[in-house]
């Protein structure tokens, strides 16, 4: 099977530009208090439903992925980018990081008490949206939880350059309604759908408003179960 020319262009990217995206984005979480407060939410979720293994697929140079490791879960990483995988292991060498796809996990079915998706959807184009949900519902155990980030719009913003580095990047800005209802598709009960508006004041300047969706895959087969919102 052919390679997604999306998949291509994303590893390339942040191959070239991972040295210069970990100095400037390290600090990044420590700056936003809500976002804290989404993963711890999402962390004390995982465990009172018996813990299990937590992937951060997308997790660039592993920020959150020690992140959740310090809210108490064995958390490991994710990543298309060899060069941005090598700054996580340098950063957080006690934490497993490896490279793949979140269209094709090298994950047995049902192996995952949480998954987290911190702003790696939004380089996945709309048509293949649902294969990452179908992924992300098979490697979760029944009861297993998603969180999901990512910026709310209905546009696109290309970058070709970044860094200083030549790139094809494209940042897809999604309404959290129609995120929640391709997760719901995939089989995933809603939990939680919220936005955080732009902050002004931010050391990390924002152009659009953050939002952020819980899931959890239902603990019995065939319909939607434990906290079905509408």
């Amino acid at each position: 099977m052919t390679e997604a020319d999306f998949l291509h262009t994303t590893r390339a990217s942040y191959d070239a530009i991972a040295d210069e995206y970990a100095a400037r984005f390290q600090g990044e979480l420590a700056t936003k208090p809500v976002e804290r407060a989404v993963l711890a939410s999402f962390a004390e979720c995982v465990r009172a439903d018996g813990g299990g293994p937590v992937a951060d697929v997308g997790c660039g140079t592993g920020r959150v992925t020690g992140h959740l490791r310090d809210l108490g879960l064995d958390a490991f990483g994710i990543d298309l980018s060899p060069r941005m995988l090598a700054e996580a292991r340098r950063h957080h060498p006690e934490l497993r990081f490896e490279e793949g796809s979140m269209l094709a996990l090298d994950l047995p079915d049902g192996e995952l008490g949480g998954l987290l998706a911190w702003y790696s959807t939004i380089h996945v184009p709309d048509e293949h949206l649902p294969l990452a949900f179908a992924e992300f519902f098979r490697v979760l155990a029944p009861g297993g939880h998603l969180l999901l980030g990512f910026q709310a719009g209905d546009s696109v913003l290309h970058l070709d350059e970044a860094f200083g580095r030549d790139v094809v990047l494209d940042f897809r800005r999604r309404q959290p309604e129609r995120v929640a209802q391709l997760l719901t598709a995939a089989g995933l009960s809603l939990r939680v759908r919220t936005v955080r508006e732009i902050d002004t004041e931010s050391a990390f300047p924002e152009t659009a408003p953050q939002a952020f969706v819980m899931a959890r895959k239902p603990t019995v087969s065939g319909g939607r179960q434990d906290g079905d919102t509408d």
